[in-house]
């Protein structure tokens, strides 16, 4: 695809810009800090470090404060800060057995092994607009007034220490463990792609879907599984969630003189396990398939359509173009770009276009 160069108007784009910065700056209202943004909008601040690829809390709430709000914008933001890092190492494959978990619940089982563990969530309150202040809300809660408090290291008021985090046995061991659940790895065991350096292209292994799924922006993977459920049932179909976990999980990495595995700090992540009931002629019908979401920081919706996805992609073996769709159309920055570029100069096209009509009608 190409464009013809577009000429002036380069006064008019750093007036649009200076106004976007001058409006954001001189608003009446107080300025939000980024400790306001972790500690009050938490869920978005997590989003965006998920779509951006980097684990930041107070990166991805100063891309936000400087998007206006624009989530898939602040994601780029944070992705085009990421590409300017260096690249200083390589982690340790960490279990998830070892997430210290502040929230875990086992849809499958009423009394799973280890602890359901509701946490902070809303899941089972009604949905109404709360019209209290600040101040009437912390009265309700019995809470003294607010005082001003540090955000801790981790980027999050209070820390997870604070939510009673514990270690959590996996109920996909379990199931393992009594030969009900199918084996899903490959020979050899290959390195995980990394999608930040090889492009990814179909046939994609599955290291490269669930990076391309990870990285992908919410709304798209949540209607992608939608899409599946309500159209053509591509696999899935019939799926219970084993397990949602919201959690700490260990950073580690190799000690650079002694060789051993050092525990460098932890970061925030949902992990989702589905279990999907195989029940074609083609598959072992004795065994249940399991598909994998994990993402950064807390976004339940998305690691749920992940795992869901993950489970229809395998059992859709390139029979439609699910792994197309998914791999093509999940970036929310891929898709805003194309978007937002239509708002673009088109005169010269659209000029043709307009002289083709004219001569046919003639």
């Amino acid at each position: 695809m190409g464009y013809a160069a577009v000429k002036g108007g380069l006064d008019a784009i750093l007036a649009a810009e200076d106004l976007v910065a001058r409006m954001r700056v001189d608003d009446a209202s107080p300025w939000v800090s980024e400790e306001q943004l972790i500690g009050r909008l938490r869920l978005a601040v997590d989003r965006v470090q998920g779509e951006g690829g980097l684990a930041s809390a107070e990166l991805a709430a100063r891309a936000i404060r400087q998007a206006e709000g624009d989530l898939i914008e602040a994601s780029l933001l944070v992705r085009s800060y990421r590409s300017t890092l260096p690249r200083l190492g390589y982690t340790v494959p960490t279990p998830t057995s070892e997430m210290e978990a502040v929230r875990r619940i086992v849809p499958a089982f009423r009394e799973p092994p280890g602890r359901q563990l509701l946490g902070r969530t809303l899941d089972y309150t009604e949905r109404l607009v709360d019209f209290r202040d600040e101040a009437a809300a912390r009265a309700a809660l019995g809470e003294p007034p607010a005082t001003p408090q540090e955000i801790p290291a981790d980027g999050r008021p209070g820390g997870a220490s604070a939510e009673h985090a514990l270690t959590q046995p996996r109920l996909a061991e379990l199931l393992a463990a009594r030969g009900l659940l199918a084996d899903r790895r490959v020979d050899g065991d290959p390195e995980p792609v990394d999608i930040t350096r090889d492009p990814v292209t179909v046939p994609a292994p599955r290291s490269a879907r669930l990076a391309v799924m990870a990285r992908g922006e919410t709304g798209a993977l949540v209607n992608l599984w939608y899409q599946g459920v309500m159209g053509d049932r591509r696999g899935a179909e019939d799926i219970t969630l084993g397990e949602v976990r919201v959690g700490k999980l260990p950073v580690t990495v190799r000690h650079p003189r002694t060789g051993g595995a050092v525990r460098v700090g932890s970061v925030q992540v949902t992990e989702v396990e589905a279990m999907s009931n195989l029940n074609r002629p083609d598959e072992n019908t004795a065994v249940f398939d399991i598909g994998y979401g994990l993402v950064l920081g807390h976004n339940e919706r998305k690691a749920i359509a992940m795992a869901v996805l993950d489970i229809a992609m395998h059992r859709d073996r390139a029979r439609t173009g699910l792994e197309q769709n998914v791999i093509a159309t999940c970036d929310g920055t891929d898709a805003s770009g194309f978007l937002e570029h239509l708002k673009l100069p088109h005169y010269v096209t659209f000029g043709s276009q307009l002289e083709r009509k004219e001569a046919m009608r003639r």
